[in-house]
């Protein structure tokens, strides 16, 4: 990962400093897997100048890679922070996934921007493990008939992303990677329970 940018390697201090702690027992991630070194993007960002900072990079990342974008979002609640200082700082439309469609009114899956055919998309999320939330938002987004041109993740944690996104066609950026802070990349519960049974 090219951590030239000024901007990115700013972004990776704040994330050290603010956002990553290494516990002394493990505890269980939303991908069910286990780990002691605890990463909270929604905290390292909670200052208003942090979180411009991350979305000028993640801008300056996907532009520079030659995307553009009318609509920003993902899945509530690790995009919601990222997605509207996204749309602040590039002067586009930003918008929620819900985790389940909304059970009253319009029933919806989609808040904010209503995002269709012709819409290209950034999606983003603050930490992706296995990807399951990412994924969930960019099936629902090909739902609206919107086109995702690209992927962020403030902070990747196993790298399997990666290929999942290369095989749909989908630039992925993550921002900071488990090497770029230092720590063991995440081991996900299935290859952790393969590993125990061999």
């Amino acid at each position: 990962m090219d951590l030239q940018s000024p901007l990115r390697q700013e972004l990776l201090k704040i994330i050290k400093e603010l956002g990553y702690r290494r516990l002394d027992e493990p505890i269980r991630l939303a991908s069910g897997a286990l780990s002691s070194d605890f990463i909270d993007g929604k905290e390292a960002l909670a200052e208003w100048r942090h979180l411009r900072l991350a979305c000028e990079a993640i801008v300056e990342t996907v532009t520079d890679a030659g995307h553009r974008f009318d609509a920003v979002g993902g899945l509530t609640m690790g995009a919601d922070a990222l997605a509207v200082g996204i749309a602040a700082v590039s002067d586009c439309r930003w918008f929620f996934v819900r985790k389940e469609a909304k059970q009253r009114g319009t029933r919806r899956w989609v808040e904010g921007a209503q995002i269709g055919p012709g819409d290209r998309i950034l999606l983003v999320d603050d930490v992706v493990t296995t990807g399951g939330s990412i994924f969930k938002a960019l099936d629902i987004v090909d739902e609206t008939g919107a086109e995702t041109v690209a992927a962020v993740t403030l902070v990747d944690r196993t790298g399997l992303a990666g290929p999942e996104f290369e095989q749909r066609g989908i630039g992925y950026y993550p921002m900071i990677t488990y090497e770029s802070l230092g720590i063991e990349p995440v081991v996900p519960v299935a290859a952790a329970a393969a590993k125990t049974a061999s």
